[in-house]
């Protein structure tokens, strides 16, 4: 079962959740628009993600280590996703990219091993 944000929660803020290692699942409510540095850095458990098309930026390093996360689906909103961003995710097997994303940082997908698949816009 996925861990509940309340709606009141407007962004995930910097080392949110950094670190929660049995964390395994999470639900960010519509409330959301921004998940912000390391938020969720080294949850080595996290499998599994839902990110609203509230959330238009994903900050650096926001996903850094979550070395069990296997998909992840990036809403329509986001513009810019940060540097480091899904760093070392080595479990994370494809991804894709919307055309409202204009920015990648740099090493965003640096280590993920067994990333086989990723769509990236004309827009960025």
């Amino acid at each position: 079962m996925a861990t509940p944000i309340p709606d009141s929660v407007t962004s995930i803020d910097r080392f949110a959740f950094s670190g929660c290692s049995n964390l395994t699942s999470i639900s960010i409510p519509d409330s959301v628009t921004s998940i912000g540095v390391s938020a969720f850095y080294n949850c080595t458990s996290l499998t599994s993600i839902t990110i609203p098309d509230s959330v238009t930026s994903i900050g650096d390093d926001a996903f850094f280590g979550c070395s069990s996360l296997t998909s992840i689906s990036i809403p329509d909103g986001v513009t810019s996703i940060g540097g480091y961003a899904f760093f070392g995710c080595t479990s994370l097997t494809s991804i894709s990219i919307p055309d409202s994303v204009t920015s990648i940082g740099g090493y965003a997908f640096y280590n993920c091993t067994s990333l086989a698949s990723i769509t990236i816009p004309d827009s960025v």
